[in-house]
């Protein structure tokens, strides 16, 4: 079995985050292969071919109007399962990594505590818009990078935290503890829901979510809109998807906004899209 940690990364373009990804595993502690996860992206090889020398498999999925995320994340570990890795760290395509990343993880994995499986999340620092292609080095990405406001940063090198605030951006776990978690519910087709599916599913199986200040990355700025109105059919889908699982709703906070705009309604069979 390899012993250094896979990175699985699942893509749709954003091809220069990729590249400013792939340079930093280059140049820091390498993954024993970069699973690149090509969502109907016939562009992505010329991406990969920069940094030739990074061990890369290549995964390629049909996809729709609607990404097939969970689908992606699933067929990237089964494929770093295949080339014999024991451990492997989901990273978005918009994420940096620091450069101890893969080494922090493969430190930390497995995590040594009785019960159920285990997931660890690294820290993510959000860089601000308009950073400037040489000023994304470490010691500048530290100056101006911030923590989100709902994460939790610890003072050790690992904390319990709460699996509902599982955001798979940056996650790492054995694949021995993702079998038996189930991986992702490949019924979440589009924006939204399935990391947090993700997370309940590790709490039924008994498991832990930890949250570390090691095993940094940080995310690049892109566009986006509060709330996301363009995926609110994709929403709505998966919450109620959700709902019928486990029983309360995912995503409330952008539900009642879409809600207060007249874009959605709830009632006893749950939330629906209005017509325009």
């Amino acid at each position: 079995m390899n012993a250094a940690p896979a990175v699985v990364t699942i893509v749709a373009g954003r091809h220069d985050h990729l590249r400013r990804q792939r340079r930093a595993l280059s140049t820091g502690a390498r993954p024993g292969v970069h699973v690149v996860v090509s969502m109907g992206d016939p562009e992505v090889g010329g991406v990969l071919d920069l940094e030739a020398d990074l061990p890369t498999e290549v995964v390629r999925v049909d996809a729709g109007d609607r990404l097939p995320l969970a689908r992606a994340r699933n067929a990237g570990v089964e494929a770093a399962a295949a080339l014999g890795h024991g451990c492997v760290v989901l990273l978005d395509v918009d994420c940096i990594p620091e450069p101890q990343l893969v080494s922090d993880y493969a430190d930390l994995l497995p995590v040594s505590h009785a019960g159920g499986p285990h997931v660890v999340t690294g820290r993510v620092r959000y860089l601000p818009e308009g950073v400037p292609e040489e000023q994304h080095h470490l010691e500048h990405m530290l100056k101006v990078g911030r923590d989100h406001p709902a994460r939790v940063v610890p003072d050790r090198d690992l904390e319990p935290g709460d699996p509902r605030l599982l955001w798979s951006l940056n996650v790492a776990l054995t694949l021995a503890d993702w079998e038996r978690i189930g991986g992702f519910d490949e019924a979440y087709v589009g924006y939204g829901g399935e990391d947090t599916d993700f997370g309940q599913r590790l709490a039924s199986a008994g498991g832990t979510l930890w949250f570390t200040s090691r095993a940094g990355a940080f995310h690049q700025w892109h566009p986006t809109s509060s709330p996301p109105v363009q995926h609110v059919a994709d929403i709505v889908a998966n919450a109620n998807l959700f709902h019928a699982k486990w029983g309360w709703y995912p995503m409330e906070g952008w539900l009642e906004q879409f809600r207060r705009r007249g874009l959605v309604s709830l009632d006893e069979h749950g939330w629906r899209c209005r017509q325009a």
